[in-house]
């Protein structure tokens, strides 16, 4: 089995790659806290998620703690606030009784973290260490920065009030009538990465693994398809439900998807401050996976395996090699996928007929997190890097995996590889998922 190595860019190239990588993210953290006035950026939306001010100055800490101090063994600039701004020191609901620093403070430091970091990036050497090597270190704050914009992304959409957020709608449909299910052969694949230069530690390293033929939902699974388990009385039947699922859902009174509300006309739901009807035809978001997993069972199907669901997104069975992304090696486009908050929404089941992997099918990448029905683990010969505390600590069966990416994710922080986890309970996040079924005996 083989994988696809990205091209070696040389020191010049890789300093320009980072750099812009890193504008885009500030630019978009930039947006995300401007679009609403101090008050609101003090406030905490919803005791899951932090004040988005805390968010942004954290993704100033983090920056300062790798790029100022540790790549550029620069003096500290806020040592004081190092506590404050440690996620695993506060839970989110603690951090609004924190001294945290004002809108303006933060603004201020983050800029001032931001002119260090660039002037670290001009001098620092990009070989003979492996924190530096392929500019890892900046693409690894370049990633972390992404990650809590679609933290603050997902925050607004907690948010009560008018909407501040605005962007045109997604491509509609463009791949005709496609297939309900597509067939992925059985057999063995390369899985993770070795060679992917910004890729983390939980991607690493490639590694064979074999899985048995099975068929994928060849889109994830729509708003208008989940309705119908509503109206067929899914949540109201325990049969559909794992026990830890019925619990929660009962103790919880979850009734529908959140932001979903059914009205004498059919279903509606908010979106970033918009009261609107579902559109049928688009991924269903803000389920759990307990949700996820009990539609599954309503279908007669099953949530794919993290394994499964990589080889669906990469696997080229002409050639037998792993594919970075489901349509090639080459970085997403606007044609390939639903990412960076280009939209505000997922896009419909076909609109981005040019993003199909070689078995056919369509979306794996952008719209919506998936969930699979994978416990996070670390790969055989995982080892972290550059801290146990980015992946390792979270490995167990407190988490599952979730796959590819939503509309709010950059495609900095998006490849075949990347893994993300949450607690199956989570449903703020823009997650959704797609099913699949075991391959019949001379299938695959």
């Amino acid at each position: 089995m083989t994988t696809t190595e990205p091209k070696d860019l040389g020191a010049g190239e890789l300093r320009a790659r980072a750099a812009e990588a890193l504008t885009r993210a500030r630019a978009r953290s930039v947006a995300l806290t401007d679009a609403v006035d101090d008050e609101d950026l003090i406030r905490q939306h919803s005791k899951l998620m932090s004040p988005l001010v805390w968010d942004l100055a954290h993704i100033g800490s983090q920056e300062e703690l790798w790029l100022v101090r540790d790549v550029g063994g620069r003096e500290p600039l806020r040592p004081d606030i190092d506590d404050i701004y440690d996620a695993f020191q506060h839970a989110r609901a603690d951090r609004p009784a924190l001294p945290l620093l004002t809108p303006a403070e933060a603004r201020s430091y983050v800029r001032e973290v931001r002119e260090k970091a660039f002037d670290v990036l001009e001098r620092v050497p990009l070989q003979g260490r492996r924190l530096t090597e392929q500019a890892f270190a900046f693409g690894m704050v370049t990633q972390h920065e992404q990650q809590h914009d679609e933290t603050m992304l997902a925050t607004h959409q907690l948010r009560q009030g008018d909407p501040v957020l605005h962007a045109p709608e997604p491509p509609p449909a463009r791949s005709g009538t496609l297939p309900a299910e597509v067939l992925v052969p059985g057999g063995a694949f390369t899985m993770g990465t070795s060679a992917e230069p910004w890729a983390l530690d939980n991607e690493r390293p490639a590694h064979e693994i074999a899985v048995n033929a099975y068929w994928m939902d060849t889109t994830p699974v729509t708003s208008g398809a989940y309705a119908g388990f509503l109206d067929s009385g899914g949540y109201d039947d325990e049969r559909w439900w794992s026990p830890a699922g019925w619990a929660y859902r009962t103790e919880n009174g979850i009734t529908a998807p959140r932001f979903w509300k059914r009205e004498q006309d059919g279903w509606w739901r908010t979106r970033f401050g918009v009261y609107e009807r579902i559109t049928a035809a688009e991924p269903v978001v803000h389920v759990s996976f307990f949700e996820a997993e009990a539609y599954a069972a309503w279908a007669g199907r099953r949530l794919p395996t993290e394994a499964e669901w990589e080889k669906a997104a990469r696997f080229d069975p002409a050639t037998g090699r792993s594919r970075r992304f489901p349509w090639g090696d080459e970085e997403p486009g606007a044609e390939h996928a639903n990412l960076g908050q280009r939209h505000l929404r997922p896009a419909p089941a076909g609109a981005y007929p040019a993003g199909a992997s070689p078995t056919g099918v369509h979306q794996l990448i952008g719209d919506v997190w998936e969930w699979t029905s994978t416990d996070l683990h670390g790969y055989p010969g995982f080892a972290a890097f550059p801290y146990q505390e980015y992946s390792e600590v979270f490995f167990g069966p407190e988490y599952k995996v979730l796959r590819g990416g939503s509309f709010g994710t950059d495609s900095a922080a998006i490849r075949g590889t990347f893994r993300n986890w949450d607690y199956p309970i989570r449903r703020q996040i823009f997650a959704g998922f797609r099913t699949a079924r075991d391959a019949g005996p001379g299938e695959g």
